[in-house]
């Protein structure tokens, strides 16, 4: 069974950080894509970031220069760094990728003061 598992949501205060983690089994990990996807209130699916096997990232705008993304191939685990979060930062975050665009079920993280 493949499971995708993201820990590390929670309410934070703007400006703060959090440290999202995706722990994949079942699956191949290692030389896959794995991308970051957030659903903010209300709207559709944003996609957040993307790291390939050669450990190259891009981000959407929004996020850039505040978000990492990283990657562990031993420990089969993504990660998200996100740092000076802004309300508009406020999403469920999900992660996705491997051969077959597998899904996790989220991880909530809330921007609020």
């Amino acid at each position: 069974e493949v499971q995708l598992v993201e820990s590390g949501g929670g309410l934070v205060q703007p400006g703060g950080s959090l440290r999202l983690s995706c722990v994949v089994s079942g699956t191949t990990f290692s030389g896959d894509p794995w991308s970051w996807v957030r659903q903010a209130p209300g709207k559709g699916l944003e996609w957040v970031s993307r790291i390939n096997g050669g450990r190259n990232v891009k981000y959407v705008d929004s996020v850039k220069g505040r978000f990492t993304t990283s990657r562990d191939d031993a420990e089969n685990t993504l990660y998200l760094q996100m740092n000076s979060l802004n309300l508009e930062d406020t999403a469920v975050y999900y992660c996705y990728g491997g051969v077959m665009g597998y899904w996790g079920k989220g991880a909530l993280v809330t921007v609020s003061s």
